[in-house]
């Protein structure tokens, strides 16, 4: 008897969460999750390098990748991501990520969370995103073009506009239908949401862009750019693809989420390989930006490029806030 009294007592305590994408979308908030992320960029975290797989599909020439996203706060919590990028999820009405992401107690090794992976993905990229652009973008921005319509882009816009006073938001999809269903169902408040037929009609207008395709060329081109605008970079998750030209570089002030983009996006291997861009003219990253080491936009009229390609860090600090919202 005392025995099964034991194993019923153990087997409360090693109870596990499965927290699902409906969950983790009532309970979060771009305004409250940024600053949480803004201070996980200043903290005491061991983040190893990811691993990076590239896998054959079946379903054409470009290939998929398997990321392996480990990172643990000393003493409290280890956090693993297992997540795929699949280029032709589209055919099957599928986000393009998909995956898990796995929150261990570090005290004694107990897993203390399941969370669907493909929605804290594309809350915590927004919100990286977004923690960019309070540094390099214009306080005073009003126009954000969204160029993509995935999964991720109605949340990058909803994040850009947290961080600032967005009036007007333009959408361009390469399928002009989608864009317009985008605009059409994304209600934010004191906000004109249209689409746009063109990359550079949208780039006419904005004070940021934000890009997140599955592309494999560039489809941002610096001949468009004007002073002041602000750059966000997504999509390009290998290092032989790119969302945005040379010229981006040569009239920009750069800075990347870390430095793992050095290796990993071709908007960085690209440039650095043909010589249009060296190591050291790369400003900040966002752990310099955040601990204040290095400073973000100097004046009104500089042009800001942002790439972002993600961070273990950035998972664990979304995994914790969720946790902390949901228990």
């Amino acid at each position: 008897m005392e025995s099964r009294e034991w194993r019923q007592d153990q087997g409360h305590n090693l109870k596990m969460l499965q927290i699902s994408a409906e969950q983790i979308l009532d309970c979060f908030h771009y305004r409250e999750f940024i600053p949480v992320l803004k201070e996980a960029f200043c903290g005491d975290y061991e983040v190893p390098n990811r691993h990076h797989y590239d896998y054959d599909n079946g379903g054409g020439p470009n290939k998929s990748v398997l990321l392996i996203m480990p990172a643990w706060s000393n003493k409290e919590y280890v956090g693993v991501k297992v997540v795929t990028v699949s280029p032709y999820n589209g055919q099957f009405d599928l986000p393009g990520i998909q995956g898990v992401y796995t929150l261990i107690d570090a005290k004694n090794g107990l897993v203390k969370a399941q969370i669907d992976a493909k929605v804290l993905t594309v809350k915590r990229t927004a919100a990286t995103s977004a923690l960019a652009s309070s540094f390099l973008s214009k306080k005073d921005s009003k126009t954000l073009l969204m160029v993509g319509t995935g999964a991720l882009s109605p949340e990058l816009i909803q994040a850009h506009c947290s961080v600032r006073p967005i009036e007007k938001v333009l959408i361009w999809g390469r399928n002009f239908e989608k864009a317009q269903k985008m605009a059409a169902e994304l209600k934010l408040d004191d906000i004109v949401i249209s689409p746009v037929e063109s990359i550079e009609q949208g780039m006419a207008d904005a004070d940021i862009i934000s890009v997140a395709t599955l592309s494999q060329e560039p489809l941002v081109f610096g001949k468009w750019l004007k002073p002041g605008q602000h750059l966000d970079l997504v999509g390009a998750y290998r290092p032989d693809i790119r969302e945005a030209d040379d010229k981006c570089i040569e009239v920009s002030s750069v800075y990347i989420d870390h430095e793992g983009a050095i290796k990993e996006t071709g908007d960085v291997v690209i440039p650095l390989s043909n010589g249009t861009l060296d190591k050291k003219d790369i400003k900040a990253d966002l752990f310099e930006l955040c601990s204040g080491t290095k400073e973000g936009r100097t004046n009104n009229e500089e042009i800001t490029w942002f790439k972002s390609v993600g961070h273990a860090l950035e998972d664990l600090s979304g995994a914790l806030y969720i946790m902390a919202k949901i228990e």
